[in-house]
């Protein structure tokens, strides 16, 4: 049996509240491939999170959720061995912050030791338009090994639903993470 993976979830204030949700209801579907999954909510987060879907179920998550601040959470070190970093949706802002290097809450650090320990960090950024700051922030960031998934749905698929038309992506974020899902594939 392969190693259960060891995942952080940071969830910032991008509007895209549906992409944390349809990763939260699928990362429960795959515990059996889980260790251990710690989650990082901005203030943010929960806001858009309540505005763009009604409701505050994200409290209801069998997830282990850290303050923002918690430098003593396992995964501000890379003895920890968190093999995954998945922030979804992602702020330009904290997009821009790791980017240069600022670890200045526990989203930034986690990703900062993300990168440094050369495991992987997916970034699902939600934003349009670009300016070229943040494709030169995308472009440091995959030049330190970091996955830029933009939230960018397909349709080939012929979803029918938000939540089909955002497990576009979602299903691609899982794939990447190396989670084994059974997804929907081109020409197959």
């Amino acid at each position: 049996m392969n190693k259960k993976h060891k995942i952080i979830v940071a969830v910032t204030g991008a509007s895209g509240a549906i992409y944390a949700k349809v990763l939260f209801d699928k990362l429960l579907q795959l515990n059996n491939q889980i260790e251990k999954i710690g989650v990082l909510m901005s203030k943010n987060a929960k806001f858009v999170w309540e505005q763009e879907l009604g409701n505050s179920d994200y409290k209801n998550y069998p997830f282990t959720f850290y303050d923002k601040m918690d430098f003593m959470a396992p995964f501000a070190s890379g003895s920890a061995n968190y093999g995954t970093m998945i922030i979804c949706p992602s702020s330009m802002g904290t997009m821009g912050r790791i980017a240069s290097g600022v670890s200045d809450d526990l989203t930034t650090r986690a990703a900062d030791v993300i990168l440094k320990e050369r495991r992987k960090l997916i970034i699902v950024a939600r934003e349009t338009p670009l300016s070229l700051i943040h494709i030169n922030n995308m472009k440091l960031i995959t030049e330190a090994g970091g996955i830029i998934c933009p939230a960018t749905p397909s349709f080939y698929s012929n979803p029918n639903t938000f939540e089909e038309l955002v497990s576009t992506v979602i299903d691609r974020v899982l794939t990447l993470a190396g989670l084994e899902y059974n997804s929907y594939s081109w020409n197959e």
